[in-house]
């Protein structure tokens, strides 16, 4: 390479975003996710061994999935191709095979495919690699946000390691962080600039545990805050302090995907916070998904829902606060709405709890599934007919407004399930007063039953 060639390369790689100047050469270089890759790991291991298998690297944004990747592949003797499923297709995978038997049938190499993004694959394109991945043609190193259980094809699954990578702590993005501004050859050593501690913890913590963000973030403030002259001539002399950070970066959006696993996640807190008697948590949860995008009327039907699943009768108003709530918002919305949501949300949270409800009507469905069309019994039936009355429609109905309590003890259900019971009320809140009545109502159905039984026995 001549002196030309060289300023020419040393140009282009000064011209790449700091993340990526600044992504880990080898493991020792690597920060954080030291249970996937510190000293004993299974990761470690076969880099060391050169045992590459084939693995599904699961993490949110950030966290390290593709440059460790290319950490494994650098130290592997295999034939490497990087592969984006964003840009490739089926085609493309076809091509790669191809180059992959080539690869093991001239230069006895394996191949290392590395597909970013994998769960934006299709089923029929990742049966495509089944075959080959099981016949050890190609090792396959996916990347992916999503949770492979249900992005990932099981056959293709059952054919990987799930590694799990988590969010970076605050503690690793500032390592992370100091280390760019004092590395001299790719980071911002050179320059001079100086960060107080106070707004390199603030970009670390606006990062939300995305290394990627958080030097995006540190390339883009001293752009933003030292002008050009400033960079070639005062750089030595400037200190950034949080301040400055705040004034020149907008705060990151919160990790959310409304589509995705991280959805599911939080309205799963949400809803466990409540159920919980959390109302505190709650409203957290609740704050979380309104700032990152929810849709306001999916959060209020899941109250609703909440108000009868967890709630029911110990607290019949819960269903009322939790439609009202929605109708608020429909008629506010943004952002005086959202009180009135964060209103029903500590209404539900500290309400009396009962799944009796709930549990009754799970168990009357399966009863009904396993049970078919029985026959209404002929008493509650309605006779508007001569021939229906013959029939003995309607015969033997007791009005219960002719009775004391307005209670008439008589069976409703069809006669196979004579005597069944399946709402059982608990003894919190109203359905103390509901378990009360169904107690008395029940026991006068008993007492009826046994008078019945002992006139037919003497009448035998």
């Amino acid at each position: 390479m001549d002196l030309f060639e060289y300023q020419a390369q040393k140009a282009a790689e000064s011209s790449k975003p700091l993340a990526e100047r600044m992504r880990p050469r080898n493991l020792d270089e690597f920060i954080g996710q030291q249970h996937a890759v510190g000293e004993g790991s299974l990761i470690r291991n076969a880099v060391e061994k050169d045992r590459i298998f084939s693995m599904i690297l699961w993490g949110p944004p950030g966290c390290g999935k593709t440059t460790l990747a290319r950490i494994i592949t650098r130290n592997s003797h295999s034939h490497f191709v990087h592969f984006s499923a964003v840009l490739s297709g089926v085609g493309e995978i076809r091509s790669v095979i191809k180059d992959a038997k080539d690869q093991q049938r001239l230069y006895q190499k394996k191949t290392i495919l590395f597909v970013d993004e994998i769960h934006r694959f299709n089923k029929s394109q990742q049966d495509a690699f089944l075959h080959h991945v099981e016949s050890g043609l190609i090792t396959l190193i996916g990347a992916t946000t999503e949770n492979p259980s249900f992005e990932v094809i099981p056959p293709l699954l059952s054919r990987c390691r799930v590694i799990t990578l988590k969010p970076l702590s605050s503690t690793d993005i500032v390592a992370i962080l100091d280390h760019a501004l004092r590395d001299r050859e790719r980071g911002l050593g050179n320059t001079g600039v100086q960060f107080d501690r106070d707004a390199v913890f603030h970009l670390a913590h606006i990062a939300d545990g995305d290394a990627r963000a958080a030097l995006n973030g540190l390339e883009l403030a001293v752009s933003l805050i030292i002008s050009q002259e400033d960079f070639l001539h005062k750089a030595q002399s400037i200190r950034i302090h949080r301040k400055d950070i705040e004034k020149a970066l907008q705060k990151k959006s919160i990790l959310y995907d409304k589509s995705g696993e991280e959805h599911y996640n939080l309205i799963s807190a949400f809803h466990k916070s409540l159920r919980g008697s959390d109302p505190d948590a709650g409203l957290y949860w609740l704050e979380r998904m309104l700032s990152a995008g929810e849709d306001p009327f999916y959060i209020a039907r899941r109250m609703v829902r909440f108000a009868s699943e967890d709630i029911g009768n110990a607290d019949p108003n819960a269903l009322r606060i939790a439609l009202g709530a929605m109708e608020a918002f429909r008629f506010l919305g943004h952002p005086e709405g959202d009180l009135a949501l964060g209103q029903a949300c500590v209404y539900l949270a500290t309400a009396p709890k009962s799944n009796r409800v709930y549990k009754a009507y799970a168990e009357v469905k399966h009863v009904v599934k396993s049970s078919g069309s029985l026959s209404v019994p002929l008493h509650i039936r309605n006779a508007p007919t001569r021939l229906m009355e013959e029939l003995g429609y309607g015969k033997g109905y007791r009005y219960a407004h002719d009775y004391s309590e307005g209670y008439a003890p008589q069976e409703y259900l069809p006669d196979e399930l004579r005597g069944q019971l399946y709402y059982f009320p608990a003894e919190q809140g109203y359905e103390k007063v509901i378990k009360r009545r169904l107690d008395r109502w029940r026991s006068l159905k008993s007492e009826e039953k046994k008078c019945r039984k002992e006139e037919k026995s003497k009448g035998d």
